[in-house]
């Protein structure tokens, strides 16, 4: 608040007004009553800040700080700051324990299951009938434990589902997540009621064999015999179970998820929410900003307009006359934040750095190739010498600064948008530097001779003019449309920002995905589309729409200023660039693309932000991308994913990683389920035929090892390639398991199931061995069922290398080198089974096979490659028979419950933000409550925006507090004025502490110009490294 004080004190000085009370730690004020402080709003905390401690600078007295040196550098101090005070930042969130994460992972449905089954199974295991050894049994409880903490990652999962309510606002459940979790449960209703028929016809079966077929009677001496069996039986049906309940399915998108952030982290994307990694590869539309993003944000002028002159190049400054080039290298100097400087370059070679302001950096780099320096008219005229600053924002598009001269008298510098700029001019300077009568005829002609061809090259158009008071005419200073008018024009600029070498590549790469990329930006409508055909966003002869913020809200709003989203529909889908646009332009173009049912499937929209006011746009977009450098902490926090090099290829990257993680869980699913699908179907049918399973209870648990864990890590770890952006995104409708993939599930099943019904009913005839069918309760393990457990394991470790391609690809064996965790998975879990079969003995049922019968399981198992091959000759388009599955959840199938938690979300996520420097970002989460507010004022919303008034100047505050803050209350509601939004920021966020006089280090950027919209949200409380803002926010 020092800052902030710092205009009244200096120019604007109030008396204090009560007497200073003693606090504890020589302090006269406490952390609770600045606490309450924070809490209160407008005048309302004006008017508390009076009462209190007189003024502003009466608070900055108790806490002994100096407004314009802030903190003295003592340590002792400091330390004694933070003792009464506390740190200067944010704790982190309590992390939950490990405790806690297990006990959430056991509520999932599939665990509860396994539970209830290893529960049993372990309990079954204790029973040792007289005389019997119950060794398997207990092996058989202990592997059905072990399979629980397989899915304790399932907790990091959870963990992030709760980061997400915490930090984020309510948004559709993950699509994928959705899909997944009604499978699973699909499958697992279909797996227990497998497992109870398989049971109840165990019993029926071995009961009327026994009591009915050959009229034995009960014993009380057979009793423990008889239930023997029925554990046995028992066993078996838990076995079923376990196979068919998909417990893997949530391991398997943990691990895909985990996976893919930490990769995506090395193309520069920090994810901080798990499912916008998935979200990201259904994504159908992208909105960018165009500054730092498309562009590389290094800006510099290129071409000039100066004494009757327009300059393709920089002029020589022997070319110009000197009364110009002084008034030109004073008004960039002066009329600039001073936070924003050039620095000499860090390495031999490399260009100068650029601090602060992108735009104002590339004036005073004007200044310096027309052999001038900034430095000394800064140093003659410091900030506290300043007289009056007008900071930039949105609605004026201008910034103006008023400095003494000698003689007593005022000079008036300005600049901004030149088409803006220019309607204010009434003189402009000639070649001989003398004023010259600039008439509505002559600006017209300038706008189309040249603003217009500098807007048509990309350029960004810029006025410098300035305006001249005796001291005799002092001006009324607030009131700001008169003080800057009547100008003399005294340069026009044209800024580059050259696109980045790799973005047109990108954006094609985006469109041949099928995703719409649109420009939204606050630069003029000429630049814009200029920028956007050298990107490729627009083609030549597209049929597209490049629209102006103001001419947006026209079409699709109503007579009563009142949005419609049959209106909207008729903008959006041709929509490619907006330009002038505002943050709620944004907000807006996002809901209404989000909103709409015009197409088949609704629309999955990307959205790029760096300011403060991109919150609510941010939050609303089903993934939020905030710039890493450029971006304020409030962008951050309202982000999925954080480009940590502002660049838009990261935003592509991130496209490949999201599609790559569902055609992961598809790889895996298709795997898995032909697993089950055999499995089950051998364990009942074998079970109901011989009574007993030729799968072993725990060879299935080592096969469902195999086709959970193993293939988890697996087939989730494949890396992207760029064939995943040919073609169009999946929607959010699109299954799960496509026919395609049930084409492979059914085909491979098929040759599994005939291979070993095969074995299990002739195999003894063939391999010349004694039968294992029928064989007594506790017999030793048979090769004849030791063989069919091996050719199942390798039938799987051979169709795993087929579950690899989902699409009907032929070469599955392409790119299996780049993925070293697939095949050392593949390999280890090969020499497992050796180990398994040949030394697993009784544990395992297993015995040693020869040589001969090795070599015919792996001719069997590789026999699946083969098959492979025959099942993509048939053409998925002639089975017409074949259903898609994995579909996700309806709306209707959403409960009550869901929805609630929905509305918790964004009550919490509100509570969140609006602690700390963030408690006034409640207001543009507000937005919608505000349109309902003001729509009986939309008719004249528009004049009102081009008649900004002084209230924007922070020295006007500081001068007439009281109204302002009256007049900004009114003025809440209004929709396209986000100079309201910034006077707010600017009001309640801490500036640094600074020498700065006029709060021009905060409004560093705001400055700017055409940057719009943009600059004054984005720039202004953009973190750059180096500037006092910069230090406040990272601090907090």
């Amino acid at each position: 608040m020092g800052d902030m004080a710092n205009s009244s004190i200096e120019f604007h000085p109030k008396p204090q007004q009560q007497r200073e009370a003693p606090h504890a730690g020589g302090f006269g004020c406490t952390l609770a009553e600045l606490r309450s402080l924070m809490e209160l709003r407008g005048a309302e905390a004006l008017q508390k800040v009076q009462e209190a401690y007189g003024d502003v600078s009466g608070l900055c007295r108790r806490l002994k700080t100096s407004p314009t040196e802030g903190l003295a550098d003592n340590a002792n101090d400091l330390e004694k700051r933070r003792q009464i005070y506390g740190q200067n930042f944010i704790p982190p969130k309590q992390p939950k324990t490990f405790l806690q994460l297990v006990w959430e992972a056991l509520q999932d449905v599939t665990l509860i299951i396994l539970e209830v089954a290893a529960i049993v199974s372990l309990g079954l295991s204790f029973y040792a009938p007289p005389g019997e050894e119950s060794e398997a049994k207990k092996q058989d409880g202990a592997v059905a434990m072990e399979m629980q903490p397989l899915k304790s990652a399932e907790g990091g999962e959870m963990e992030e589902r709760e980061k997400k309510k915490a930090s984020v606002p309510k948004k559709e459940k993950s699509v994928l997540q959705g899909k997944l979790t009604k499978l699973a449960v699909q499958i697992g209703k279909a797996g227990l009621v497998m497992s109870a028929i398989t049971v109840i016809i165990l019993v029926l079966y071995f009961v009327i064999e026994t009591f009915v077929v050959k009229g034995q009677v009960w014993l009380a001496e057979c009793t423990p015999v008889y239930v023997q069996y029925f554990v046995k039986f028992f066993i078996i049906g838990v076995t079923v179970l376990v196979v068919a309940v998909p417990e893997g399915l949530p391991l398997a998108v943990t691990i895909s998820l985990a996976y893919s952030v930490k990769k995506m982290m090395k193309d520069n994307n920090l994810v901080r929410h798990l499912d916008a990694c998935e979200t990201m590869g259904n994504a159908t539309a992208i909105c960018s900003d165009k500054t730092g993003t498309l562009t590389t944000n290094r800006m510099t002028v290129v071409q000039s307009y100066l004494g009757d002159t327009h300059y393709k190049e920089i002029p020589a400054p022997s070319a110009l006359t000197p009364k110009i080039l002084d008034l030109l290298v004073h008004a960039i100097s002066i009329n600039s934040a001073y936070t924003s400087k050039i620095l000499p370059p860090e390495k031999e070679g490399a260009l100068p750095r650029q601090v602060g302001n992108k735009t104002e950096c590339a004036l005073l780099g004007f200044v310096l190739d027309l052999k001038r320096d900034f430095q000394p008219v800064r140093e003659r005229i410091p900030e506290d010498k300043l007289y009056k600053v007008y900071t930039f924002n949105s609605v004026r598009k201008s910034m103006s600064t008023v400095i003494r001269m000698p003689d007593g008298g005022f000079r008036l510098f300005s600049k901004g948008a030149s088409e803006i700029l220019l309607k204010k001019c009434t003189n402009i300077l000639n070649s001989n530097g003398e004023l010259r009568s600039f008439r509505p005829r002559d600006r017209d002609d300038m706008v189309k001779k040249i603003i217009e061809p500098m807007a048509c090259d990309g350029l960004r158009t810029i006025c410098i003019a300035y305006r001249d008071f005796s001291a005799a005419q002092e001006p009324d200073w607030e009131n700001e449309n008169e003080v800057v008018g009547d100008l003399t024009c005294i340069a026009i600029v044209g800024i580059e920002d050259p696109v980045r070498p790799e973005v047109p590549e990108a954006i094609r790469k985006c469109q041949r995905a099928g995703i719409t990329v649109r420009m939204v930006t606050g630069d003029n409508i000429n630049t814009a589309r200029a920028i956007a055909a050298k990107c490729g966003i627009i083609q030549p002869g597209e049929d597209f729409l490049c629209l102006e913020g103001k001419e947006f809200n026209r079409r699709i709003r109503n007579e009563k200023g009142e949005i419609e989203q049959e209106r909207l529909d008729k903008v959006w889908p041709k929509l490619r660039v907006l330009a002038r646009s505002s943050p709620t332009d944004k907000h807006t173009l996002v809901k209404g693309i989000i909103d709409s049912t015009t197409g088949e499937q609704r629309q999955v929209v990307a959205v790029t932000g760096d300011g403060t006011n991109d919150g609510p746009a941010l939050k609303k977009a089903d993934v939020g991308f905030a710039m890493g450098i450029a971006g304020t902490d409030v962008a951050k926090e309202a982000s999925d994913i954080i480009l940590t090099d502002d660049n838009f290829t990261s935003i592509v990257k991130a496209v490949m990683w999201g599609r790559n993680v569902y055609d992961s869980i598809s790889k895996f699913l298709q795997f898995q389920l032909t697993v089950n699908v055999v499995a089950v179907i051998v364990a009942f049918t074998g079970a109901c035929i011989t009574q007993d399973s030729p799968l072993k209870a725990v060879q299935m648990l080592w096969v469902n090892l195999i086709m959970d864990t193993f293939a988890s890590l697996a087939l989730a770890t494949e890396p992207p390639t760029d064939s995943l952006l040919l073609r169009k995104p999946y929607g959010r409708d699109k299954p799960l398991i496509s026919r395609t993939m049930m084409k492979n599930i059914l085909g491979h099943a098929v040759y599994q199931l005939t291979i070993i019904f095969t074995l299990l009913f002739v195999g003894e005839l063939f391999f010349d061995i004694d039968s294992g069918r029928n064989a007594p309760l506790h017999s030793p393990p048979s090769e004849h069922y030791t063989i069919i457990f091996n050719t199942f394991v390798m039938m799987q470790l051979f169709n795993e290398i087929n579950a690899r391609k989902i699409h009907g690809e032929r070469n599955v064996f392409h790119g299996i080198f780049g993925n070293p965790i697939f095949c050392t998975i593949v390999l280890g879990t090969f020499a497992i089974q050796i180990v398994i079969v040949q030394f697993g003995g009784k544990p395992f049922s297993c015995s040693p096979l020869s040589t001969e019968q090795w070599l015919w399981c792996l001719f069997v198992g590789v026999g699946e490659l083969v098959w492979g091959q025959v099942i993509a000759t048939i053409p998925t388009s002639q089975l017409k028979c074949l259903k898609e599955a994995g579909h996700g959840p309806g709306k209707d199938e959403m409960t009550d419950e869901e929805l609630a938690e929905g509305e918790e979300e964004i009550d919490h996520a509100e509570r969140e933000l609006r602690r700390g420097q963030i408690l006034w970002f409640r207001g543009l989460n507000r937005i919608q409550t505000q349109i309902r507010v003001v729509k009986a004022f939309r008719s004249s919303l528009y004049e009102g925006l081009e008649k900004p008034e002084s209230k924007t100047s922070i020295h006007n505050f500081m001068a007439t507090p009281e109204f302002l803050i009256n007049d900004y209350t009114h003025n809440i509601p209004l929709i396209d004025d986000t100079d309201v939004d910034e006077n707010e920021e600017r009001l309640r966020a801490p500036p640094p502490p600074s020498p700065n006089q006029n709060n021009n280090a905060i409004d560093s950027g705001i400055y700017l110009t055409t940057h719009g919209t943009k600059s004054a949200t984005s720039s202004v409380f953009s973190s750059r490294p180096g500037s006092p803002l910069h230090s406040v926010e990272t601090s907090l």
